[in-house]
């Protein structure tokens, strides 16, 4: 199908740039095209480094290139880790004509993306995103951040990269349980947007799971394909976008609950996306038929379908009340009216959610 490799482009006038997407990019595709000055900075982690640093660094041939290696782990993605992009780019004298280079997985793309945006007021920074997650997420569409304490990615801004570069092959090294974290975002796609690549995926789960390498371009493609034409609409969440946080309201419940790193993001989607469905079954808004097809397209990607022990529907509700979504103090939901279409509720009845959180919160 897509063994070859292929170019999207995200439409956003002077600020668009291309994603490229085929095996074996790493190391073979020429990065300096993108590269304004002779300064590059490639940040990635300890476990992606020793993997791929040598071929990404072969991606900018005649340029200076230095690295930074940060510690692996949603729990790092806070200011101390931040800082640690910062003192390698001052220790190295990197100038304002610098490019930063993201080089792993969701966790290094937005914590490079906002030091970007930070250094010496904005510096340009390129995506090379290793796991399904952030190929087919959080690599596209310019969300940069870090976590607080009391909420997930509450610190950070907009600032797009100048191309995004998926080398599908990374995708070989990933463990099961990240193959699976990056199916809620691909799964995420076909419920909001796309009911026949919902279909489609349903008839490819297990090619996916098994990292077949022709279902996998596919299922990047259209994933970038659906996401690239949100952002173009709207870049700057003041509408449509938000339809992209699907099960999100409740999966950054879970994660901050459960303490950063320890449910992976996309773990955390797919069961929120499970707590979205049945809230909108109550809410008479989707048939217990569709509901019935999200799920078992979700628990086919082996996600969970549990929130973590001991946690009670009022801790989702304080920890949802610390939302980006949220306007003027009122809960606003992604939730769906059919199988790909979403729509955004900012006046869910309280008892119908209080419904949802027992039902989850409470089964065993």
């Amino acid at each position: 199908m897509h063994s070859s490799r292929q170019e999207l482009r995200v439409d956003l006038g002077e600020r668009s740039y291309p994603i490229l997407i085929g095996p074996s990019l790493l190391g073979q595709q020429d990065l300096t095209p993108f590269v304004a000055g002779e300064q590059v900075m490639i940040v990635s982690n300890e476990t992606v480094a020793p993997l791929y640093m040598e071929a990404a660094k072969a991606c900018f041939p005649g340029k200076t290139v230095d690295t930074v290696v940060l510690p692996d782990g949603e729990q790092y993605k806070n200011w101390q880790t931040l800082n640690l992009i910062f003192d390698a780019l001052l220790e190295r004298r990197h100038s304002r004509k610098t490019t930063l280079v993201a080089l792993g997985g969701g966790v290094v793309g937005d914590m490079t993306g906002f030091a970007a945006a930070s250094y010496q007021r904005g510096v340009p920074f390129i995506q090379i995103p290793t796991t399904l997650l952030s190929q087919v997420d959080s690599s596209v569409g310019g969300k940069t951040g870090i976590n607080h304490p009391l909420g997930k990615n509450m610190v950070g801004a907009f600032h797009q990269p100048e191309v995004v570069l998926i080398d599908t092959a990374t995708l070989n090294t990933l463990p099961e349980r990240e193959v699976s974290a990056g199916l809620a975002e691909v799964i995420k796609y076909g419920l909001i947007r796309d009911v026949a690549f919902l279909a489609w995926l349903e008839a490819n789960i297990e090619r996916l799971i098994g990292l077949e390498a022709d279902a996998l371009a596919e299922a990047i493609y259209r994933s970038c394909a659906c996401k690239a034409d949100v952002v173009a609409q709207d870049e700057r969440e003041g509408g449509l976008r938000a339809i992209l946080n699907l099960g999100h309201t409740f999966g950054h419940a879970i994660e901050t609950f459960a303490g950063y790193g320890s449910w992976l993001h996309g773990e955390a989607v797919g069961a929120g996306m499970l707590m979205a469905a049945d809230l909108s079954v109550r809410l008479g808004m989707l048939s217990g038929d569709d509901q019935s097809r999200a799920r078992e397209v979700i628990l086919k990607a082996r996600l969970p379908e549990t929130v973590p022990e001991g946690m009670k529907p009022d801790d989702f509700l304080r920890l949802m009340a610390v939302d980006k979504k949220n306007v003027d103090g009122a809960l606003r939901l992604v939730l769906l009216t059919g199988l790909g279409d979403a729509v955004i509720v900012s006046d869910a009845s309280t008892q119908s959610l209080r419904e949802t959180l027992n039902k989850f919160c409470c089964s065993e």
